[in-house]
């Protein structure tokens, strides 16, 4: 590919911000400058949906009426360890406005578990078994209900620590895959390595394996910290439960689906029920909330499908929320075990590092590569594992693995602190090499007051407070399969297409403000149509990636078509196409500032009626870590948590959050406060609330609702102020990356310690509850 050689803004304003010079591709539009040289990126601008949002006019997937459409609801089995015997859906079918009973069988023999029986195996409670197609969703529910299922009931295993006995019921004889929007256990393996319940370990990731010499280092080291911190199960709660409408005409299947992911629920339904891609249609125009489960078809999506199969009719089939608990995905728990060295300088001379964790009959119960990364240290090692159990599979959870990672990770950093009598601020400023992370850890600090942290356990009175800091890092991910087009129409209007779809996280604005900035027009003047495998296609949301991946493809795509209109304007004017620019809905001749045209003027030159560019995103300037779009830096935020512990009582306010993040160039500066605000949220949750509870006698978990199932209230939600760190790296067109995982990393870690510093003894397992402070301090 022809390149160019141009200079792009680099580092960080107000501290190092200078210029580095990139080859980019010939055809690619030239560098933007820093945000406030702009007039669209790097503002306040209004998310282009909030008034359908608000008023009511956005319709989510659960809206959906379509004509003559049935309602769905799936029946699931109530044992977490069975093999099925029969389903008598006789009475079922006899019901007056049921149309059709999908029994989910098993196709062939597979030379596994189940070659002799007619239904899978069940492997725990909440597992589908099948689905009903009526009239109304409380038809659908009373047949459900009348549906008779024999089991020969197995042993059964739910608890964490149990499942690793020698002697654990086993939950599956037999190697079981990876799933694909599974948690981050480091590297992928195939489940077959290990014993019993228990499968791996990994012990590499996409970063390498294990480095340097463990017992070299840790014989360097004067001062060494070994502790187990333990993390819960934490199940997603969106408030749009997983669902989908399924219309399947002769022709296409159209699927409205809440998904995080148009392109990947089309490869899987075409995959399914054996159709061409061009035969299936998935359309995501608004969706309330996925936090990373939401990748797939699910068991719901085919279901609903073969029951549009049957019936001819569309179907729609919305989880409840009991339902969203069970058996559409959780954050896995761990166990995990930490050793880290340091010399009296503190410079740190080995990290080991061991987990185990269950995401119930799936894998991917590790705790990242936080602790492989975050700090310098030549000499590391981890051991994560798999442990099966009776329990709905597990499913990415913004920042998968990561999260529970930094639980440890963070603590265990300032427990070293601590003996090597060093602040826990000023220890990372040495150990942690990343410059926006040092310049976020600056501003945090003077927001937050950093200096009137007082020793562990020395404040005084009933209520003491208590100041913790925590640090996360998350990986600038690039899907170079990331297309969009760009169409100017004839008349003054300008289009945005793409699969992508917009979560709730604010896509649609900022692809508006990418093309907007590039064309000179206002944001408002540009219509984004995204969320529809009709349009080429998009990334899935997960794991930080859109904003990477989407923005520069959509503003090289603005500049294509542009170049085009104004090569019309030039040829009118008798001048060179170089000479133009387009500003304030405008096209102006810089040589002469009076020639000049409005932007409407000038699609009227146009000879079609259409002037449409597609661009694909390509590799970052200077190259990826990892070909497949690993690309170079990091995500990373630094997070100031003060809390209030009622040591009698044992009750936790967290006070204030101070969240200070970089995600590159940043576009729209409400929308990551947005992020933020949601991220600390969840973390505050994760802390102090949420956790799945489960009945070992039965398998059940005990609090799938949303009224045992604990999250803050309004009251509890603390102050949060966000510091956004520009960071440029000249690396894209538009040099920007997501924030949506780091937001969700620090914040229980930085709470942990908080709680550490205000009562004087450390808490080494979440949800931290009154329980665990008044056990802490002995009083119960």
């Amino acid at each position: 590919m022809d390149t160019r050689k141009e200079k792009l803004p680099h580092g960080i304003p107000g501290h190092n911000l200078g210029e580095i010079e990139r080859d980019i591709p010939i055809n690619e539009p030239p560098a933007w400058p820093v945000n406030d040289k702009l007039k669209h990126i790097g503002k306040r601008v209004t998310r282009i949906d909030a008034l359908d949002k608000v008023t009511g006019k956005a319709k989510y997937t659960s809206d959906l009426k379509l004509q003559g459409m049935l309602y769905a609801k799936m029946f699931r089995s109530k044992v977490p360890h069975a093999v099925v015997s029969s389903i008598d859906v006789s009475k079922a079918l006899q019901l007056e406005g049921v149309h059709a009973i999908h029994l989910i069988e098993n196709e062939e023999k597979d030379g596994k578990e189940n070659e002799n029986g007619k239904y899978p195996m069940v492997k725990y409670v909440g597992q589908p078994l099948g689905g009903v197609a009526a009239e109304s969703l409380a038809i659908a529910k009373d047949a459900v209900a009348l549906i008779s299922i024999k089991y020969e009931e197995k042993p059964f295993v739910i608890d964490l620590d149990s499942a690793m006995l020698k002697d654990a019921p086993i939950v599956f004889k037999q190697p079981i895959k990876q799933q694909e929007d599974g948690g981050d256990v480091g590297e992928t393996h195939d489940g077959s390595k290990g014993t019993g319940n228990v499968r791996g370990p990994s012990t590499s990731s996409f970063f390498g394996g294990p480095r340097g010499d463990l017992e070299a280092g840790f014989k360097e080291a004067d001062v060494i910290i070994e502790n187990t911190y333990r993390t819960q199960v934490h199940t997603h709660m969106p408030l749009e439960t997983h669902g989908v409408v399924v219309d399947w005409r002769p022709d296409m299947m159209t699927i409205y689906a809440s998904t995080q992911n148009t392109a990947s629920v089309r490869n899987e339904m075409a995959s399914v029920f054996g159709l061409p891609k061009s035969k299936v249609r998935v359309i995501c125009e608004f969706m309330g909330g996925g936090f990373g489960a939401k990748h797939s078809a699910g068991s719901f999506g085919p279901m609903a499908a073969n029951l549009a199969k049957k019936t001819g009719r569309p179907v729609w089939l919305m989880l409840d929320r009991q339902e969203e608990h069970i058996a559409e995905g959780n954050r896995p728990n761990s166990i995990q075990w930490l050793k880290i060295g340091a010399k009296k300088d503190g410079t740190l001379t080995g990290i080991q590092q061991r987990s185990h964790g269950t995401a119930g009959v799936g894998l991917g119960a590790g705790v990242g590569r936080i602790a492989q990364i975050l700090y310098t240290c030549e000499n590391f090692a981890t051991e994560q594992y798999d442990v099966l159990t009776n329990a709905g599979p597990g499913a990415a959870w913004r920042a998968p693995g990561n999260v529970q990672g930094a639980f440890g990770l963070e603590q265990a950093i300032d427990e070293l602190a601590e003996k090597l009598d060093l602040d826990p601020l000023a220890y990372r400023d040495k150990i942690d090499k990343s410059e926006v992370r040092k310049v976020e850890r600056q501003r945090g600090a003077k927001l937050f007051d950093w200096s009137r942290r007082k020793p562990a356990g020395s404040a005084e009175g009933v209520v003491k407070k208590g100041l913790g800091v925590g640090q996360s890092t998350w990986p600038r991910f690039v899907t170079l399969d990331s297309s969009v087009e760009v169409k100017i129409h004839k008349g003054g209007g300008v289009e945005i297409r793409s699969s992508v779809q917009d979560i709730g996280t604010g896509t649609k604005t900022i692809l508006a403000q990418v093309v907007a900035e590039e064309l000179g027009l206002d944001v408002e003047h540009i219509a984004v149509n995204i969320g529809d495998t009709f349009f080429p296609v998009g990334p899935g949301s997960g794991g930080s990636v859109v904003t990477g991946s989407i923005t520069p493809p959509t503003r090289n795509a603005a500049f294509e078509a542009k170049k085009e209109l104004l090569k019309l304007v030039a040829k009118k004017w008798e001048t060179d196409s170089s000479n133009l620019r387009m500003s304030d809905g405008e096209v102006v001749n810089s040589k002469d500032d009076s020639q000049k045209m409005s932007f409407k003027e000038a699609t009227s030159l146009m000879r079609t009626s259409q002037i449409s560019k597609v661009e694909s995103r390509s590799d970052d300037y200077g190259g990826f870590q990892q070909p497949w779009g690993l690309a170079y830096g990091d995500l990373g935020s630094v997070q100031f948590a003060e809390v209030s512990v009622n040591t009698n009582t044992g009750f936790i306010k967290v006070d204030r959050i101070v969240a200070a993040h970089s995600c590159g160039r940043p576009l729209n500066i409400g929308q990551l406060e947005s992020q933020i605000n949601g991220g600390v949220i969840q973390g505050v949750s994760y802390a102090l609330y949420e956790n799945r509870v489960m009945d070992n006698g039965t398998g059940h978990m005990m609090n799938a609702n949303v009224d045992q199932y604990k999250t803050p209230f309004s009251m509890e939600i603390p102050q949060i102020d966000s510091i956004i760190v520009e960071e440029y790296g000249g690396r894209s067109s538009t040099d920007a990356y997501g924030i949506g995982e780091p937001a969700n990393i620090a914040t229980a870690a930085a709470i942990a310690n908080a709680v550490y510093n205000a009562i004087g003894v450390r808490i080494h397992e979440i949800p931290i509850t009154p329980a665990s402070i008044l056990t802490a301090l002995k009083k119960v």
